[in-house]
């Protein structure tokens, strides 16, 4: 049996599907958890590289390593909410612009400690992975856009990769 250009249905084999990426809830909580969970993993690190330790956290912070302490603290909480809610793509984007926040913040300290170089260059990948993690869950895309996604997921890359030269990982 052979087939005309006209019948010829879309390929939808699992080689074909595995390059449509998934926009579903359930697949952007996945993604927008990863990205947070890195960055949260990224701001401790890099507070302890620093010496700033958990109890440097305050309700009402002053200091620079109490704000980052602070920030660190509420990105934890942030990442549990992720279990403890329904899958919502705007939330879940911002739950992961606050941990990358939050380790801008550990950066600040982090580059103010070390000074120049690598520090620089870390501090600014942070500052990118946060501003792109701020794109994708701002009004435009509210967590759902496959580019803004991208670029976030990126850039939170690109920030482990700088850390983690900067000896802060």
């Amino acid at each position: 049996m052979s087939e005309t250009d006209g019948d010829k249905q879309p390929d939808t084999s699992p080689a074909q599907a595995t390059l449509i990426p998934e926009t579903t809830p359930d697949a952007l909580r996945k993604s927008h958890a990863a990205r947070a969970r890195s960055a949260h993993d990224r701001a401790t690190a890099t507070c302890r590289h620093a010496g700033v330790e958990e109890d440097h956290a305050k309700s009402v912070p002053t200091g620079d390593a109490s704000r980052a302490a602070n920030a660190v603290r509420l990105s934890a909480v942030s990442l549990a909410a992720f279990s403890e809610s329904a899958p919502d793509p705007a939330a879940d984007a911002r739950r992961a612009r606050n941990a990358a926040a939050a380790a801008v913040l550990a950066a600040q300290i982090a580059r103010s400690r070390d000074g120049g170089g690598p520090s620089d260059d870390a501090y600014r990948a942070a500052l990118r992975a946060s501003q792109a993690a701020g794109a994708a869950a701002a009004r435009e895309g509210m967590g759902s856009s496959e580019a803004l996604n991208a670029e976030a997921d990126a850039a939170e890359a690109a920030a482990v990769a700088a850390a983690e030269t900067a000896g802060w990982m």
